[in-house]
């Protein structure tokens, strides 16, 4: 195991003289920690992964594992692995030669490198395919394989630059389950880069969000979630994400989209907020005084819930209800609103108010 660390870290490319690709990086990886680099592409979190493969060198500030720097070493001397989006398995290799090809490097005994393979096919189920060639191996398999190759070497990190993304969907969430059961079982230290903020949620530890090179927030995914810092990861994190509404504060209470008047449990000086409602903080009602009617746009039954959308004021707002509860197109239905769940920002710098 190993703690990674970024400290002050800044790259920027020629060409991108606008802005950095990677700004002022700080942040630190626990040892046996899934952490993941979340955010849309362009962010920043690929180059901040291949600044700690040795790949890319940073501008600036410096990156260490277990407090020694690695700014300036070989890849090979780094100690870690990389898995990546594209697999980068050799066509002419059996699926055995790709994953014992490191350890062919580094050489090891023939004898080492067979118990070391065998004992990885054994763990990814990977036993029978060992003969095979990648051009033979289904997505799933090829993946298994990339793993395989990466966890042989026992390196003290694994970095993983978006390995599920050309899963399809069913694939995607079932080896996501499975690599999160593997890194817990080898508890070694590994961050994982991907745009998908329902991957993130479901492999990580803690979330490191980034946008145009700058770290966001750092946290739990219920941190994430439940408490967001800002509008971008508000609406970042979450499927569907946080309505987002105008508001004003008048006598005492809030004022959404013009027309929803919602609790108001803390003093607020700005006069113009942005108030932030997850959509299974708002429920569907029987009418009251204290209920706001909306006209119901379309309902999405999924299965195992439905999102109504509703118009309100200007604004598109997204409830999650009940998979029974379907409301026909131009309906008027009543919302309630958790006012404990809800979040208010500055509207103008988009920060979360204390």
């Amino acid at each position: 195991m190993a703690r990674v660390e970024y400290d002050d870290v800044t790259k920027q490319f020629l060409g991108q003289q606008d802005r950095a690709a990677v700004d002022h990086l700080t942040l630190d990886v626990a040892d046996g920690e899934l952490l993941v680099l979340l955010g849309p592409s362009g962010c920043g979190k690929t180059t901040a992964l291949r600044m700690l493969a040795g790949l890319e060198y940073p501008d600036s500030g410096d990156i260490r594992i277990d407090r020694r720097s690695v700014v300036g070493l070989e890849p090979k001397d780094r100690d870690v692995a990389l898995v990546f989006q594209s697999y980068a398995l050799y066509p002419h290799m059996s699926a055995r030669d790709n994953i014992g090809y490191p350890l062919k490097v580094k050489r090891m005994t023939q004898a080492e490198r067979d118990r070391r393979v065998a004992r990885v096919a054994e763990m990814l189920s990977l036993g029978t395919l060992l003969d095979r060639r990648p051009a033979r191996l289904s997505g799933g398999e090829q993946q298994r394989v990339a793993l395989a190759r990466a966890i042989v070497r026992e390196p003290r990190v694994f970095l993983m630059d978006e390995p599920l993304s050309n899963l399809d969907a069913k694939l995607r969430t079932h080896t996501r389950t499975e690599l999160k059961a593997l890194q817990r079982q080898l508890a070694t230290t590994t961050i994982f880069v991907t745009h998908d903020q329902a991957e993130a949620m479901t492999l990580a530890d803690r979330i490191a969000v980034l946008d145009r090179g700058r770290l966001l927030q750092l946290g739990t995914p219920d941190e994430l979630y439940n408490r967001p810092v800002s509008l971008f990861v508000a609406q970042f994190i979450g499927s569907p994400p946080m309505n987002i509404l105008a508001a004003q504060v008048r006598d005492g209470a809030l004022v959404a989209e013009g027309v929803w008047r919602l609790p108001l449990r803390r003093r607020v000086d700005a006069a113009d907020v942005s108030v932030g409602i997850r959509p299974e903080a708002i429920a569907l009602s029987e009418p009251a005084s204290d209920a706001q009617p909306a006209e119901v746009l379309v309902s999405e039954p999924l299965g195992s819930e439905t999102i109504v959308n509703v118009k309100l004021g200007n604004a598109l707002v997204k409830v999650r209800a009940a998979p029974h509860v379907r409301p026909d197109a131009g309906a008027t239905v009543h919302l309630r609103a958790d006012p404990a769940r809800m979040t208010l920002f500055d509207t103008k710098t988009g920060a979360a108010l204390p």
